[in-house]
Formats: structure tokens, sequence, C-alpha cells
């Protein structure tokens, strides 16, 4: 395990904890996919964290002042915390890490579903039903489409991968026979 991944289930613990205490954890969730979304779809954003002749005060007053009114006080704290130690590329893992803790406490698991063509809503809550009586949890599927897949799909669900795609099938097969002819 990376010390980066280390850290980051560090933050994401706390910041769960304290989450549950104040009976927030969805709230959490919700604002700090929030920031991280916004920070890193913005490349003048992180430029900005990133850069080494902005102080760190300067910094940390920006995200203030963006997503104050957005998100709660030690979710701000937190994000700060992280720019201060110069740990602001570790925030898409925090967030991760935060998933997976409150997933892990509350009976829940995400399901990001890798298809050839959008899936239904119909279609998601089939495997979302199929994969939590797999799992014994609540599975909450998003879809990413990719063409290069031919037909069916990829499920990870966590560290798991379910590879039910035709490219997998076939590399798969590749596989079995190039092993059979030596």
């Amino acid at each position: 395990m990376s010390r980066g991944t280390v850290v980051a289930k560090r933050y994401a613990k706390a910041l769960f904890q304290l989450a549950q205490e104040q009976g927030l954890v969805a709230e959490v969730e919700n604002k700090l996919s929030l920031i991280v979304s916004t920070i890193e779809s913005d490349a003048t954003i992180r430029a900005f964290l990133s850069a080494p002749n902005v102080t760190l005060a300067a910094k940390v007053a920006a995200l203030k002042s963006a997503f104050d009114d957005k998100a709660s006080s030690f979710v701000l704290n937190t994000v700060s915390l992280l720019i201060e130690r110069g740990r602001e590329g570790e925030l898409g893992s925090v967030l991760e890490a935060y998933l997976q803790v409150a997933g892990n406490m509350l009976g829940r698991a995400d399901a990001h579903v890798t298809s050839s063509k959008p899936l239904s809503e119909d279609e998601k809550k089939k495997l979302a039903d199929k994969f939590g009586a797999l799992l014994g949890k609540t599975v909450r599927v998003t879809n990413a489409v990719n063409p290069e897949l031919l037909g069916g799909l990829t499920v990870r669900i966590g560290d798991t991968l379910y590879d039910g795609s035709l490219k997998g099938k076939l590399d798969r097969l590749d596989k079995a026979l190039r092993n059979a002819a030596i």
C-alpha cells in the first residue's frame, strides 16, 4: 500500500468520525465530492493550489471564500489541512477513501460500471440488486461508457473487477488458445 493511500485513509477515517458524530455522513460526502470535482476539473485551480510562490494562507483563504457557504467547517478544515501539508494532490484519494469507509460502516458499496453504451435506470437497478445480493450490501451504480468494450460490461467494486465484457472474454480466449498451443 502506498504512503499516499495510507495518508488518504487516515484523513478519510477522521473526517468520517466527525461526520458520524454530527449525523452528517451523506452531506460531508456530497460537499467533499463537490470540492474535489471542482478542483480536479479546473486546471487553473489545481495550478494555483500547487504553485510554490503562492502562500499557504492565500491558498486556504481562497478555498474558504470559494466554498464557505457550500461546505461544513470540518470539510473545509480537512481540505485546508491537506493543502497546508502539501497534500492537495491527495484530495481525490481522500474522497475515494471516505466513500469506502462510509460505505463499509453503512453497509453500502459503490459499483463503477463501464459499458459499451449508456445503461438505462432499469439496468442500473438490476445490477445494483444483483451485486447487492452477492455482497450483502446496498449498491450504488455509476456508469461510464467505453466503446472499445464492443459489448458487455465491467464492474469495479472496491478492489474487485468483474469483467463480463466481450473484449475481456476474447482476451481470455486468446490467452487460453496461446497457452494450449505451447
